[in-house]
Parts: structure tokens; C-alpha cells; sequence
């Protein structure tokens, strides 16, 4: 099914879209998409929506199984509180990507903006993974609290930019960053550390990699030619320090 979007408003356009879906239509393409809000949110059932055009902002929040891929560049929060599902984004995207993310993938290609992976968090074997193949903002993995971050720092457009911002992990109490070379350890937050893989670590970034590579048509030995790092929290509570402590 095609859907014109070109200057349509962005609750009609979610209306057709979720009518589309309950009747038990399995594709969906839309066209001239130009910053329509809120597509794919809360959609329950495996319909994949490719959109033409650059979305607007929280694409895909609270989704639950349908995939979303993105042609061209995508907005803020996408992702925003998503339970399952994928999202694919063939160009750029900005800041608070899965912000409270708790299952699924999403998958950027090239640069992230700030706060990416923002309250993530995990609950048994539902783990939500976000990779971003270009270069990431400050606050990388803020307050993060389960799932897996990965950086590539491979696509980006501008290759003389830091890989990574500033405070990267700030208030980290869970989860794994997975880093391709080096980081910057004087732009990492205080409450994290960079450790060396291990053959665990490998074989989780191999099947996340290949699954990356596999949706935009790269070369998975390409990717993990170089080393990875990873990041984790010194401390599950960080600013333990900072609450009163309970009356005896």
C-alpha cells in the first residue's frame, strides 16, 4: 500500500496509517514525507512502513513489533519508550534516540545527535540494542540502565569530528556501551570505565554487527577489522551519595 504524505497533516497521516494496519495491510510506503510527527507509534502487529522523505519527531515510540525504514534522514526521540521492533535510518538522526527504549533495534547509519540511548533499560532476555554507525553527541548513553549501545564512528559526513561528545555515561548504572577504537577518556562521565573485550563481548557485537551490516549493505569484516572497547558503570547507583540517609 502507498501512501501520498506531501502536505499532509500529520494526524491524518497517522490515521491512514493505523487504519491501514488494522485492516491487515503488511506494507505500507510512504511518499514526501516531510516532518510528519508520531509515525508508527504504538503500532502492535509486524507491518513494515517505509517512509520517503525525513520523518518527524518520535518515530516509532512505544512500537511493538512492526519495522520502520527511513530513507533519508529521521528527528528526535525516536524510539521513545519502543518495546519491540526495528527501526532503519539510511542517513543521519537527532538527539534523545530510545529514550526509555526496552526492546528492539534501532539502527542509524551515520551521525546520532545528543542523549542517545537515554534511560534505556532491560528486563531478563528483552534487551534493546541502538547502534549508530556514524558519530555520537554529548551524553552518550545518559543514565543508562540496561540494553547495548554500539559506535562505530565509521559514516559519518564529517571526519573531522570528535567520535564521541562530552560525558559520555553520565549517570550509567546498567547496560554496555561497545565503542569501535578508542575513546576519549577525558570526555567520559566519572561513573564509567573502559575495559578490554572478552570472547563474550565479541560474539554479542559479531551478531549485532552482522545484523546492522545486513540492513544497509556493508562489509561485516570491514567493520570489526578494528578493536572494540567497552564501557560500563563503576557503580548500579551512582549518586547513592546524594540521598539522606533513613532514620535508624
Amino acid at each position: 500500500m502507498k501512501i501520498d504524505a506531501q502536505g499532509m497533516y500529520y494526524r491524518d497521516l497517522n490515521a491512514q496509517i493505523r487504519d491501514a494496519v488494522s485492516s491487515g495491510t503488511t506494507s505500507i510506503e510512504l511518499d514526501n514525507v516531510n516532518g510528519q510527527y508520531y509515525i508508527g507509534d504504538g503500532v502492535n502487529k509486524p507491518v513494515t512502513i517505509t517512509i520517503n522523505g525525513v520523518p518527524g519527531n518520535d518515530l516509532a515510540a512505544f512500537m511493538n513489533g512492526a519495522t520502520i525504514i527511513v530513507n533519508e534522514n529521521a528527528q528526535d526521540n525516536i524510539g521513545n519508550t519502543m518495546n519491540a521492533g526495528k527501526v532503519i535510518v539510511h542517513g543521519h538522526a537527532g538527539d534523545v534516540l530510545g529514550y526509555g527504549m526496552r526492546g528492539g533495534k534501532i539502527h542509524i547509519l551515520k551521525d546520532v545527535g545528543y542523549r542517545v540511548g537515554i534511560h534505556m533499560k532491560s528486563y531478563l532476555d528483552n534487551k534493546p540494542a541502538l547502534i549508530a554507525g556514524g558519530k555520537a553527541g554529548d551524553f552518550f548513553g545518559e543514565y543508562m540502565a540496561g540494553g547495548i549501545l554500539i559506535l562505530l564512528g565509521m559514516y559519518s559526513d564529517d571526519p573531522k569530528k570528535a567520535k564521541h561528545g562530552y560525558l559520555l555515561g553520565t549517570g550509567m548504572h546498567g547496560g554496555v556501551i561497545y565503542v569501535r577504537g578508542d575513546v576519549d577518556e577525558s570526555r567520559l562521565s566519572k561513573e564509567v570505565g573502559v575495559f578490554e573485550m572478552d570472547a563474550d563481548d565479541l560474539a554479542v557485537v559479531k551478531g549485532f554487527i552482522t545484523d546492522f551490516c545486513a540492513d544497509f549493505g556493508l562489509d561485516v569484516q570491514d567493520v570489526l577489522r578494528e578493536r572494540f572497547v567497552k564501557i560500563l558503570p563503576r557503580s548500579k547507583r551512582p549518586y547513592g551519595n546524594m540521598y539522606c540517609p533513613m532514620p535508624k
